[in-house]
């Protein structure tokens, strides 16, 4: 609980500056992450249980059958719990779009420490795109998908049936077709991110672009309400559009990073320059002190110094070797000049 309570919100772990942590305190601070993700979930839930009722959010869904279906019509429920779960269900779904910053920042500070700084400076913006992205999958869904698959929908057989439509399944259609538009239209946030951490490339987007389509097909046909070929049709379009779209990000993305490895590498260029000129002046420059150290003056004349100034040498000698007289410059010894008497 002490952990609980130091954390807060925010999360704050126990990392070094470097963002490193042990392998059981990565599983922690996971643990951690997803509890407040979870604890947001249900707060936020419990404010759309009141939103959900203050901005009557179960009348703006029926608006469109009402425009196919006549303004009177209202849906049935078959059971007095279905209301109070209707209700829950569109609570939770609220929830879940509300907490989805909370959600998203216990995600990014959890593996943030793990990113470089310039894969940082991408995905932030990217983020941010994501959000705008959900709520125009979100409009587009409403506004124009959903329209169109009620109406395609509801017009089978109607001649033979009367419409007769449980409000928990008709509401069910409606949130699975909101949620699944907003979900397909964060496409570039994902192709973004995956090229801002080097795991794909342009390259690889364009060479994959049949299978793309082929899996955007997939996806759009298993997101679609019910076997409904136009709204298939109205999330395939703009999946292409947004994969082409994704494309031309991961082009702009790879540009910066060969941009960056390049200023990178013209900043290091110099240095190793640097470095040599300054080894060379450094030679230079014992060079010149030993060109001018000063010599004795007879030695200058071709003269070796006398044997009492033999003793002023400053030049060392390893000890343990002897030293040649001449090399000093001095007479011979005494016993030397006995010899040559004799």
């Amino acid at each position: 609980m002490s952990r609980l309570l130091k954390d807060g919100l925010l999360g704050k772990g126990g990392r070094n500056p470097r963002g490193e942590m042990p392998f059981l305190d990565h599983l922690e601070e996971l643990r951690w992450r997803i509890l407040w993700s979870i604890l947001a979930v249900g707060v936020f839930s419990i404010v759309g249980f009141l939103l959900v009722h203050y901005f009557e959010v179960v009348g703006l869904l029926l608006e469109p059958g009402k425009d196919y279906l006549g303004p009177d019509w209202q849906p049935i429920f078959l059971s007095p719990t279905d209301p109070f779960f209707l209700l829950l269900k569109l609570a939770l779904a609220v929830g879940l779009i509300l907490s989805s910053p909370v959600i998203i920042y216990q995600a990014w500070a959890f593996l943030s420490p793990a990113l470089e700084p310039h894969e940082k400076r991408a995905i932030v913006p990217a983020l941010y795109m994501g959000l705008v992205l959900f709520a125009a999958g979100v409009a587009m869904a409403y506004y124009i998908a959903l329209p169109i698959s009620i109406r395609f929908l509801m017009g089978l057989l109607t001649d033979f049936m009367t419409p007769s439509i449980e409000a928990t399944r008709y509401l069910g259609f409606v949130i699975k077709l909101l949620l699944g538009f907003g979900l397909v239209f964060e496409l570039p946030v994902v192709i973004l991110i995956l090229s801002a951490l080097g795991l794909v490339t342009p390259a690889f987007l364009r060479a994959r672009r049949r299978h793309a389509i082929v899996i955007i097909t997939v996806v759009a046909s298993f997101l679609s309400p019910g076997d409904v070929v136009a709204v298939t049709v109205l999330m395939m379009i703009p999946l292409i559009f947004l994969y082409e779209f994704s494309i031309l990000l991961s082009v702009l993305m790879w540009k910066r990073r060969e941009a960056r490895e390049n200023t990178i590498h013209e900043q290091e260029a110099p240095g190793g320059s640097i470095a040599t000129d300054e080894g060379t002046a450094a030679a230079t420059t014992a060079a010149g002190t030993a060109s001018t150290t000063p010599v004795p003056s007879g030695a200058a004349h071709g003269e070796s110094p006398g044997g009492a100034d033999a003793e002023e040498i400053s030049t060392p000698h390893p000890v343990g070797e002897s030293v040649e007289p001449e090399a000093l410059g001095g007479d011979a010894p005494d016993g030397g000049a006995a010899d040559e008497e004799e």
